[in-house]
């Protein structure tokens, strides 16, 4: 256990080490070839041109880092099954499929994202890329929720509603960490509390080469975050909120029907699905607020405007710091609030959790704006 946590230390410092280093130079070389956002639309609330291009090295950094310190054999399944090769084969063999296909998933997806950023990529090419992404992922990879663990009175789901079910996760969870991305520090910040959330869980469930993957991420999210807070000198872009949506979504599929013999009892208490749920209710709840407002208003889901909850905030005279540190006490809460309720029953637990959710978003919308 001690050699595993080394690991996942020495993959988030690598991440963070290499955001922290390598970010100056790409900001100077975006702006000398004026890869800029213009503060041009009355919607983008930043006051002057900022690089758009901060995944990439977001990328470069995940995929550097998880490579470097990807976890020997004899580290997958030792622990857990001794020297039953038979087992520790299978351990193997698991891991480094996902880390195969996850390498192709955000090779993908990173190409996809630094042409929308750069150049623009129509509605219909880019959902025919996140297809092919969902594809590797849920077919290829074989990564999808096979079970709701009694959510609703709900096990086992056949396996086309499995595989139907967990395409969706991965859109939604990608468009959810996409539409955030409008406070600086906010998309961030909240992958971050995400990362190390689900990269915790992992860790104590004793699957190193995923609890990896989330601590590289959350290391190159904090190295990130140095230049993304207030006031932003480099904004992620697609080609970063659609890598931290695809490795989180991935993540979030795992813990739901992973191994928990291993977990400590207070974590075993927890329907995973609701863990899982818990750690991404605000892009889930913000996404679906703003979903319904539009469709209520009858114009495109996907049209850009000033309603979501980060947009309410700056309103209420919070600034941009403020928002982001109020967000970010958000997701925590409602992690906590999984632990709080761990002992109750799954559908219970849930409701609550999510009634609190739901009410904790709309209450800026009901808070009075600050008088000018």
């Amino acid at each position: 256990m001690k050699e595993h946590g080394y690991i996942l230390l020495l993959g988030a410092i690598t991440a963070f080490v290499v955001v922290l280093f390598t970010m100056p130079s790409l900001i100077k070389v975006a702006r000398m070839k004026h890869l800029v956002d213009e503060p041009s639309e009355e919607r983008k609330l930043h006051q002057r041109s900022v690089p758009t291009i901060g995944g990439i090295i977001i990328f470069a950094a995940v995929i550097f880092s998880y490579a470097l310190w990807f976890p020997k054999a004899s580290l997958i399944g030792v622990e857990d099954h001794g020297y039953d090769y038979r087992h520790l084969y299978k351990a193997m063999g698991a891991a480094y499929s996902d880390f195969k296909y996850m390498l192709a998933a955000m090779v993908l997806l990173f190409f996809i994202g630094v042409k929308d950023d750069i150049i623009g990529f129509s509605p219909v090419k880019k959902l025919v890329g996140h297809m092919i992404v969902g594809y590797i992922l849920v077919i290829m990879a074989d990564i999808r929720i096979g079970s709701m663990h009694g959510i609703f009175g709900v096990y086992e789901l056949p396996a086309s509603i499995s595989i139907a079910f967990s395409f969706f996760v991965y859109v939604v969870l990608v468009n959810a960490f996409n539409l955030i991305d409008g406070v600086d520090g906010l998309a961030g910040g909240v992958g971050l509390i995400a990362a190390v959330a689900y990269g915790s869980w992992l860790f104590l469930a004793g699957d190193v080469a995923l609890s990896l993957l989330a601590f590289v991420l959350a290391g190159a999210l904090l190295g990130f975050l140095v230049f993304n807070f207030n006031p932003a000198r480099i904004f992620m872009g697609d080609s970063g909120s659609l890598i931290i949506g695809a490795i989180l979504s991935v993540l979030a599929m795992k813990v739901v029907d992973h191994d928990t013999t291993r977990l400590p009892e207070y974590l075993k208490q927890i329907p995973t699905p609701v863990f899982v749920m818990a750690v991404v209710a605000y892009p889930l709840v913000d996404t679906l607020r703003v979903f319904i407002h539009r469709s209520v208003r009858g114009i495109s889901p996907f049209a850009a405007d000033k309603n979501h909850i980060h947009h309410r905030l700056l309103a209420l005279g919070l600034g941009h710091k403020g928002t982001t540190g109020v967000l970010y006490a958000y997701a925590i809460a409602i992690i906590a609030l999984s632990l709080v309720t761990r002992k109750w029953h799954p559908n219970i637990g849930l409701m609550v959790l999510g009634s609190s959710a739901v009410a904790l978003a709309m209450l800026p919308f009901v808070w009075p704006r600050r008088s000018a």
